[in-house]
């Protein structure tokens, strides 16, 4: 394959072009290397991708039209796979434009590249956000998606309608990808598992909202990893005229996944598990539910299962003492 991957620098990207490249596939990568969290993580994972010969990377904001008409008419890319977004659902309420700009510019130019150029699928980044206020768990990609609660979230559901509008029109396969709170090595700065870290070892304490009454479906990288490779080699064909239609079945050639663990965990046990593997207890300061946050998160993966044979199964005993390792390693160089 060759591939395009956006958001090359970031904590999936790094993950999937790295998997990507030693099973011999071409990759190139793109990403604005903006500092929403440190660049220098970032510039850390690229240094890991460039030895690679059959990798290229472009120092580029997927929102510029011109550079991204140019990208693609360099290139004859048989997959593309986005991953690049303004992420963080908190930090939604504070800088609304950088999602609209990254989120839907950003997305709409990929869905015309694609067009464009013959590109045989394209698979993108969704999110567990975009069930919103949804209470029926866990959540299925059979259940309705109207009723998001950031705006993180609303650009994720405005990607599977712009995905499948593409897909109806110029006949594009496209594959939306749902992920479930992914954790491990070489992950977000602003995520959770990374906060709760570094402020345990510097002996801070650790802000848990809702008063800890969260549940999460925690998914660990490698997982998602082989669930986003599996999908990239099953390309969506149309279903049936007069088949029911849901958010994942369509007479286009469109559908979405989630990929989460299919275990929603306290996160009271996601912190026993951390303080397990750090060796040093929490200072735990509970906070109210923030604005855009939802109580729980839980993946039906039927569909995943059904269509790829795939099932994430990596347990928070195994993971965190992962990223741990990971964590003490790269910040002691």
């Amino acid at each position: 394959m060759h591939v395009l991957v956006t958001g090359a620098a970031g904590f999936i990207g790094f993950h999937l072009s790295r998997c990507l490249l030693q099973e011999g596939h071409t990759v190139v990568g793109i990403d604005n290397l903006n500092d929403y969290y440190s660049p220098a993580l970032k510039e850390s994972r690229l240094a890991l991708l460039r030895p690679f010969p059959n990798f290229s990377f472009e120092h580029m904001d997927m929102a510029n039209t011109p550079a991204m008409q140019a990208l693609f008419s360099n290139n004859a890319f048989t997959h593309v796979v986005n991953l690049a977004a303004q992420a963080g659902v908190r930090y939604s309420l504070e800088n609304p434009l950088s999602y609209i700009q990254a989120n839907l510019v950003g997305f709409g130019n990929i869905l015309e590249g694609c067009r464009h150029s013959g590109v045989q699928h394209l698979v993108y980044a969704s999110s567990s956000s975009v069930y919103g206020m949804n209470k029926k768990v866990p959540f299925a990609v059979e259940d309705s998606v109207d009723h998001p609660v950031s705006l993180y979230a609303a650009t994720k559901k405005s990607n599977e309608l712009m995905a499948h509008s593409y897909s109806h029109l110029y006949r594009l396969p496209t594959t939306g990808l749902r992920f479930f709170t992914v954790y491990g090595p070489w992950g977000r700065p602003d995520m959770a598992l990374y906060i709760f870290t570094k402020a345990i070892l510097e002996g801070k304490p650790i802000p848990v909202f809702n008063h800890g009454n969260m549940q999460r479906d925690f998914t660990y990288i490698d997982d998602i990893i082989e669930g986003v490779v599996r999908v990239m080699g099953v390309i969506p064909t149309p279903a049936p005229q007069g088949t029911p239609l849901t958010p994942a079945c369509s007479t286009a050639p469109f559908t979405v996944f989630n990929i989460g663990n299919n275990n929603a965990e306290p996160l009271g046990r996601f912190i026993e598990v951390l303080e397990d593997a750090l060796g040093k207890k929490a200072e735990i300061t509970y906070l109210p539910m923030q604005n855009g946050d939802v109580e729980a998160t839980y993946a039906d993966i039927t569909h995943l299962q059904k269509v790829t044979g795939f099932t994430p199964s990596t347990t928070l005993e195994k993971g965190i003492p992962e990223f741990v390792r990971w964590y003490r390693e790269y910040h002691t160089i």
